[in-house]
């Protein structure tokens, strides 16, 4: 599938999570694009395999990458593959996610905090450690962070979930402020609770149960939870030059939780 639509240029997209519930949707709709997708993932290669063959199947570009955010080497090794074989990395887009427990501030042990923050904040600074001199000598591009509504509205007992993503978010808003002289955006969206992933195997062996979804629930303006295709809809247009003059925002797919 030729990139038609102008909406990215030539080159490729990196999706870190790709293999993930939300990263596949995003995988699928910048290949529906017309973008050549590199998407990784870190122990599930068969499912990434699995992804990367319908994305072919359907008439886009994919393919894969084993990428470990907290090896250094890892991460340099998929950006130079990507370059020698795109000529340009002109997007990434962040959609990992971590089997972290539901616990309160007071039951949190310092081994747990600390093993999440370098996981995921740590993470991510790696990756883009790694990822903006390749943006900058393309001549620009644009980092998609798919973050947490809780940053918003804060939710009990989601402490290792908000506290990584608002290291991050700081981040991206000094990416934004930083990096715009060469031509690079970042933005991040705030997610609700979303049907996929990690939320599916939680809600099936019964930690979210009925009177948590009604609780969330009763919060929510629209009377429902959001759908991985409705966050990629969001993450495409981000990355994309419709979204040329938007950066350092923070935009809630979120069903109106923080209203």
């Amino acid at each position: 599938m030729k990139n038609q639509s102008n909406l990215y240029p030539d080159g490729a997209a990196l999706v870190v999570g790709g293999s993930g519930g939300t990263g596949q949707a995003i995988s699928r709709e910048l290949a529906r694009s017309g973008v050549n997708v590199v998407l990784t993932y870190n122990k599930n290669k068969q499912r990434a395999e699995s992804l990367a063959a319908d994305i072919n199947g359907e008439g886009g570009h994919a393919e894969i990458a084993q990428l470990t955010m907290g090896e250094i080497g890892s991460i340099e090794s998929t950006c130079e593959a990507l370059f020698a074989k795109h000529g340009r990395l002109h997007s990434v887009f962040f959609a990992t996610g971590f089997d972290i427990p539901q616990v309160s501030i007071g039951d949190l042990s310092p081994d747990l905090w600390q093993r999440v923050l370098r996981a995921d904040a740590e993470g991510v600074f790696n990756v883009v450690h790694c990822t903006l001199p390749y943006l900058r000598k393309g001549g620009g591009g644009s980092y998609t962070h798919v973050s947490s509504a809780a940053l918003q509205r804060y939710a009990a007992m989601d402490i290792l979930s908000v506290a990584p993503k608002a290291a991050i978010e700081e981040l991206i808003k000094g990416i934004a402020k930083e990096e715009g002289v060469h031509g690079i955006r970042a933005n991040s969206i705030a997610i609700g609770v979303i049907e996929t992933g990690i939320f599916l195997r939680l809600r099936d062996e019964g930690v979210f149960d009925q009177k948590w979804t009604d609780a969330v629930l009763s919060n929510l303006p629209l009377k429902r939870f959001g759908q991985p295709e409705e966050v990629a809809h969001m993450a495409v247009f981000l990355g994309s030059n419709k979204a040329a003059y938007t950066t350092g925002q923070l935009i809630p797919v979120d069903g109106g939780f923080g209203v």
